[in-house]
């Protein structure tokens, strides 16, 4: 038995490994080319609208509707940052610390990551992550939930001139100091998070959408936004 279990452990590790190394090409590259989607180019998403459903995989590779996070009562769902943005993490120890409050009013709470499923639970394991995250790693329910890029100004605090013109080999120099640390530079370096309440019928009744990294909302913005999400559908 110990020896089945090392050896389907010793495969999976190796397949984030894989995984990471895609994405860390994935990360230069983008980098390379730099943000693209800073403006909408129509109407965003906004309060009173449809919620875009999609079909995603979760951490241990099922297929998750997104419409059932809401389908019982509120749900509140968070767009992250990539898997080794510091940003992330400290959003990680604030759902922590905010989780708790979500669940007693009755609502739902997921996270919409930009890694495979495999590399997800990773995270998920290594950051505490109470709640489940699906996995996006195409960025397709990113863009139908209207979430921009960000330059880099809005990423990097304090950035040097290499920095805010996005030279090559400055990311790439950065991208080699962070490799092999739980900080590696994956995914996409300027795809900016967001997070939605959305009520039991599917319409949102928050949109959230960070101007910067850290553009955290108070849980004095969320749990409003999910009380009424309940007033409203009991009206």
């Amino acid at each position: 038995m110990s020896v089945l279990v090392m050896k389907k452990e010793g495969s999976m590790t190796s397949l984030v490994d894989n995984q990471i190394e895609a994405a860390e090409k994935e990360w230069l590259g983008l980098w390379k080319q730099g943000p693209t989607r800073l403006r909408w180019t129509k109407v965003p998403l906004q309060v009173g609208d449809l919620a875009p459903d999609f079909e995603l995989q979760d951490t241990s590779g099922k297929l998750v509707h997104l419409r059932d996070f809401w389908s019982n009562g509120p749900a509140l769902i968070l767009f992250w940052r990539h898997y080794g943005c510091s940003c992330g993490v400290d959003r990680a120890h604030r759902l922590q610390n905010e989780y708790a409050d979500y669940i007693k009013l009755g609502a739902s709470v997921v996270v919409i990551g930009q890694g495979e499923p495999e590399r997800s639970k990773d995270y998920s394991q290594r950051n505490g992550i109470p709640c489940p995250v699906l996995c996006d790693p195409t960025f397709s329910v990113y863009e139908a939930y209207d979430l921009l890029e960000g330059k880099p100004s809005q990423i990097v605090y304090d950035a040097p001139e290499e920095y805010l013109r996005i030279d090559y080999e400055t990311g790439a120099e950065l991208q080699k100091s962070r490799h092999g640390t739980d900080g590696g530079l994956v995914d996409s370096p300027w795809q900016l998070p967001g997070e939605f309440v959305v009520d039991q019928t599917g319409i949102i009744r928050l949109a959230h959408r960070y101007q910067h990294c850290e553009d955290w909302p108070n849980p004095s913005i969320l749990i409003p936004a999910i009380k009424e999400s309940i007033w409203q559908n009991e009206a």
